[in-house]
């Protein structure tokens, strides 16, 4: 256990790096271009949630990488705006994205590392603040021009770091062997019955959302994705929806420590990505450990830009139980996914969201 911390340690280290170098970097290019704080936001959440799919990856993959993250984060940015503007399409439109990106994994693996790709900048537009930001910080949003370059951006600040962490670290990254692929009995496919339930999941998250939580129906969607993706079934679902809600409940209560002192400021930013760092080591322990983690660190978020954090945590909380339980219900009753007809590689990579 001790051997595997450290090396936990070392890999949530070099992960941070990463950020925090893509945060420099925007922040830099925020004060020339005289763009947004949503920026800096955007470029944490592309870094992090990258930086575990490229930690293995070989050239081809970093070349689609280069070409996928920038084109969907730029994209992402259009979608954004059309859920503001037009939520019913907008719900529809991220929804069958969603869909897509798991269903084309029967295609083999490397389409299923292009939709975990896609989905990358889809996840980040739920944690970026956008339309629930207050309505003085919603003026001057990054386009999708900034995006794009902020998707590449922290490609390569990933690369950069993970390069010279295995080179000139105690520990190189090491590729899994991929397992062979055994074509199941089931119809319709695993991809397919995965696909619907995150479409079904995702699609009510966004209906009952914006009905019970209004502007803040990014919590509820956002669970409802996490705990389905990478469905190994019934009991997995329900385990990553158990975790994310007694994670998100820890949590909470460490932000209502800290909105109690009053941190604010630089002070609340700093003390954001040291919660970062420590969710980063323990996650790959429990995932509870994440979910608490980025629970804290967006209630930081949230202070920053002006909202009443303390004051919304009981609402994070029950948007986070209604996420999990549609994404509970898909799962168990629209087109189960045996557990031992699951193969490794019918299992997207789990994203590192909120």
């Amino acid at each position: 256990m001790t051997a595997k911390l450290i090396r936990n340690a070392y890999e949530a280290a070099l992960t941070m790096t990463a950020v925090l170098l893509c945060w420099a970097a925007a922040l830099a290019l925020e004060g020339a271009a005289g763009l947004h704080t949503d920026v800096l936001v955007l470029a944490v959440a592309l870094t992090l949630t990258l930086a575990s799919t490229q930690r293995t990856a070989d050239t081809r993959r970093r070349v689609a990488s280069l070409v996928l993250l920038p084109a969907t984060a730029g994209a992402s940015i259009f979608l954004g705006r059309l859920i503001a503007s037009h939520y019913a399409i907008g719900a529809a439109v991220f929804t069958a994205a969603m869909a897509v990106a798991i269903w084309i994994r029967r295609y083999g693996p490397a389409a299923t590392k292009a939709g975990t790709l896609m989905t990358l900048p889809l996840v980040a537009l739920l944690v970026v603040p956008g339309p629930a930001l207050p309505p003085e910080a919603q003026s001057g949003l990054v386009t999708w021009g900034w995006s794009a370059l902020i998707g590449a951006a922290a490609c390569g600040c990933v690369w950069l770091v993970q390069g010279l962490g295995d080179r000139f670290g105690p520990w190189r990254a090491e590729a899994a062997a991929e397992p062979p692929r055994r074509p199941s009995r089931l119809h319709p496919r695993p991809s397919t019955r995965m696909a619907l339930q995150m479409a079904a999941g995702i699609a009510v998250a966004f209906a009952l959302g914006h009905l019970l939580f209004d502007g803040h129906w990014p919590w509820v969607v956002l669970t409802a994705y996490v705990a389905a993706s990478g469905n190994r079934g019934r009991t997995d679902v329900l385990r990553k929806g158990v975790e994310r809600l007694a994670g998100a409940t820890v949590g909470t209560l460490l932000a209502a420590g800290v909105a109690t002192a009053g941190i604010s400021g630089r002070a609340a930013v700093a003390l954001m990505f040291t919660v970062l760092t420590v969710a980063l080591w323990l996650r790959p322990l429990n995932y509870a450990y994440w979910a608490a983690g980025m629970t804290c660190a967006l209630s930081l978020l949230l202070g920053y830009f002006g909202q009443d954090a303390q004051h919304l945590l009981p609402t994070r909380l029950e948007g986070i139980a209604v996420g999990a339980a549609l994404s509970v219900a898909s799962a168990w009753w629209l087109l189960p996914v045996p557990r031992r007809r699951t193969t490794a590689a019918q299992i997207a990579v789990r994203p590192s969201d909120g």
